[in-house]
């Protein structure tokens, strides 16, 4: 078989007709990519703020949990649990919820507020944030010392 140019092509046997069509130019693969680090760059902060999110929901449902081991305690024993542990001891809880947000077990301990009673009467997040958590709305501790 016989090509335009004169030379002999092999039968099945296809060639590009410019070295410059088999593929993709350096211009077009820098918009291609250009084009997916923009739409990362849109989608990853809502992705982690969505992480975010999830254990914060996570936090504020373990917290609720403990504080109603807690209650169920009080009512049970007539006496706030000295330690956390104790609940899990007595089996009102399975073990001490795990804290999404610090990824640690351990937890803000608060005494009875306005008493002489000893024991855990609430519980919050280590270092937690909000503004009704924090020192300047704190309640007043049994000696009258503000935090």
């Amino acid at each position: 078989m016989r090509t335009t140019a004169g030379f002999r092509r092999k039968a099945g046997h296809r060639h590009a007709r410019n070295s410059f069509e088999t593929g993709f130019t350096l211009i077009e693969l820098l918009v291609v990519f250009s084009i997916l680090a923009l739409l990362l760059t849109l989608a990853t902060p809502r992705y982690f703020n969505a992480l975010d999110g999830g254990k914060e929901k996570v936090q504020a449902q373990n917290l609720a949990t403990l504080r109603d081991a807690i209650d169920k305690f009080r009512a049970d024993q007539g006496k706030y649990p000295a330690q956390l542990q104790e609940v899990v001891d007595k089996r009102y809880l399975r073990e001490i919820p795990l804290d999404p947000v610090s990824g640690s077990r351990v937890w803000e301990t608060l005494p009875v507020p306005n008493s002489s009673e000893p024991g855990i009467y609430d519980v919050r997040a280590p270092n937690a944030a909000s503004p009704s958590q924090s020192p300047e709305n704190a309640p007043p501790s049994p000696t009258g010392d503000t935090p």
